[in-house]
């Protein structure tokens, strides 16, 4: 009897599920049992199958967050699982993929059809010193059934993160810097804008203010953004631009505009000129494929932004301003064009140091409302006024600078910013007044900015969070005019020259500078999340 009961038919059993059943049930069964970690609580998978991954078998599990992989490993003929063979996952974020397209192997000259091979996933890779670039993962199946599943879920996916931009609006500027901003944006900017199924549509810009005249004429609800490829001067063109289109859709007086709307769209910044301060402020670093991939990945800040006015009419939008020194040696380097673009402002920075001569003015202006700070923490100086909420405080004499700045302004000559202690949205702009001072001490002054020591703990500078800033000047005597005449500092009309975002204006009046809290989105990170950063620009 114990014969008969002997379980003879348990190796017969065995053996008919080798070897295509039994290789069927590995697939299926290994993976789940011993290779797929624990899925976490609310990332159901979504889709589950084999492709093969660098060459390896692999069992590949979507969910709405992740898409995850581990090695298929042979099963021990033995069944002795301490073979020391551990299969290694790999996860790729969702969030961090921003392209799929189905892979297929095509003849030449062939455009549609081919074999498929499989899906091919492109990510964007954050490298060091806030550098991005994007690499492909490649899953290998040649079922059309299996692949067309995957591809649809994927796009589905994509799909669903906000913000990323599906039309934009580009500006190109030809003229920037070395007239290299076509090239960049056709040779770097435009072939992941295509890979992220991006349409665009591209003016390129044929004179000073094109892209106003634009904008102004423009249907910006027909786009999900603006992009402008170009310098400081050109993205202060467009944001300008952009952000007046915004009043005139409103039906606001463009003459007169004390409360703003704010832009419907974001702006993006594409680097391709010769001063890059605010791709610095938001990318840390002057990279063109850097900026594509934080436009098409939908990074958005909202930024704060100023209203330049005289008392009559609105000036400009813009997010940085110097008056004085800052604006003088603009005002040289732009009448000197004709010179290559690192000589041009070599000449002019050098120029007006040599000719360092301070501006008459008098300064007023509304202290932001903000809770009291250690004025000496990581060494940094801050003098706060904190008067009450409708105070207007005056200074008046010779400055040899004024800068005005409701962003931070990230370049080589100041890691930290020209305006460390301030932020992108923030709701308030620094005011930093450099008083009339020998040559010795302004340039120690300026050198500190490449440092970690503070710029600003100087006697004859002086630093101020605010609201509102309103300058006069006092107009020159007909012998500085002629002193000046140069510069174009001075005219007739007695116009002093503003450095607003690296673009030049004249204006003989009082200024009135207000603060817009988040008054625009950019395409971009948080400055904070930039203070490490070493950025390359060279800016004067």
């Amino acid at each position: 009897m114990l014969g008969a009961a002997a379980p003879v038919l348990r190796p017969q059993r065995r053996e008919r599920l080798a070897p295509a059943a039994l290789e069927e049930r590995r697939r299926r069964v290994a993976p789940l049992a011993a290779v797929a970690p624990p899925v976490e609580a609310g990332e159901e998978p979504l889709l589950r199958g084999i492709f093969e991954i660098s060459k390896r078998s692999c069992d590949v599990v979507l969910s709405a967050r992740r898409l995850r992989w581990s090695p298929i490993l042979p099963e021990s003929p033995t069944g002795d699982s301490s073979t020391g063979l551990q299969a290694q996952e790999e996860i790729i974020e969702m969030k961090d993929v921003f392209s799929v397209k189905l892979k297929r192997r095509r003849f030449v000259g062939q455009t549609k059809g081919g074999t498929l091979l499989g899906i091919t996933i492109f990510k964007c890779l954050n490298k060091e010193e806030n550098k991005l670039t994007d690499c492909a993962i490649h899953l290998n199946n040649l079922s059309e059934d299996h692949c067309h599943s995957w591809f649809r879920q994927l796009k589905e996916i994509l799909n669903g993160f906000q913000n990323r931009p599906k039309f934009l609006k580009v500006f190109i500027n030809p003229s920037s810097h070395k007239k290299e901003a076509t090239h960049v944006y056709y040779e770097q900017v435009a072939p992941l804008f295509k890979l992220a199924d991006i349409k665009t549509d591209v003016t390129v810009t044929e004179y000073e203010g094109h892209a106003l005249l634009v904008l102004k004429e423009c249907e910006l609800q027909a786009f999900d953004g603006v992009v402008c490829v170009g310098g400081d001067g050109s993205v202060s063109e467009v944001a300008h631009g952009l952000l007046l289109k915004a009043q005139i859709d409103a039906g606001k007086d463009t003459d007169y505009i004390p409360m703003p709307v704010r832009a419907p769209v974001p702006l993006g910044v594409i680097p391709a000129g010769t001063t890059n301060i605010l791709a610095h402020t938001l990318y840390g670093i002057k990279h063109a494929v850097t900026a594509a991939l934080h436009i098409i990945m939908g990074h958005i800040q909202p930024v704060d932004v100023c209203t330049f006015s005289t008392t009559r009419k609105l000036l400009r939008f813009g997010f940085s301003a110097m008056f004085g020194f800052g604006a003088r040696t603009l005002a040289l380097a732009e009448k000197h064009r004709w010179m290559p673009s690192s000589q041009r402002k070599d000449f002019a920075f050098i120029k007006t140091l040599a000719d360092l001569k301070p501006e008459e003015c008098e300064l007023s202006f509304l202290p932001q409302q903000i809770p009291q700070e250690d004025s000496h923490e990581n060494g940094k100086i801050t003098l706060l006024y904190l008067g009450s909420k409708d105070q207007w405080h005056k200074i008046q004499g010779h400055f040899l600078n004024v800068s005005i700045m409701a962003i931070p302004c990230l370049c080589s000559m100041a890691p930290r910013g020209l305006a460390p202690n301030t932020r992108l949205n923030n709701g308030s702009m620094a005011l930093i007044v450099v008083r009339n001072t020998s040559r010795t001490e302004f340039i120690k002054h300026l050198k500190r900015y490449t440092s970690v020591k503070n710029q600003f703990n100087f006697p004859f500078v002086e630093t101020y969070t605010v609201q509102e800033v309103k300058v006069q000047p006092r107009l020159k005597s007909g012998l500085d005019a002629k002193e000046n005449t140069y510069l174009h500092v001075a005219s007739a009309e007695g116009n002093y020259p503003w450095n607003i975002d690296g673009d030049l204006m004249k204006e003989a009046s009082e200024v009135h500078v207000r603060v817009h809290p988040q008054l625009i989105d950019l395409y971009g990170v948080s400055t904070d999340d930039l203070e490490s950063s070493q950025a390359t620009c060279n800016c004067i």
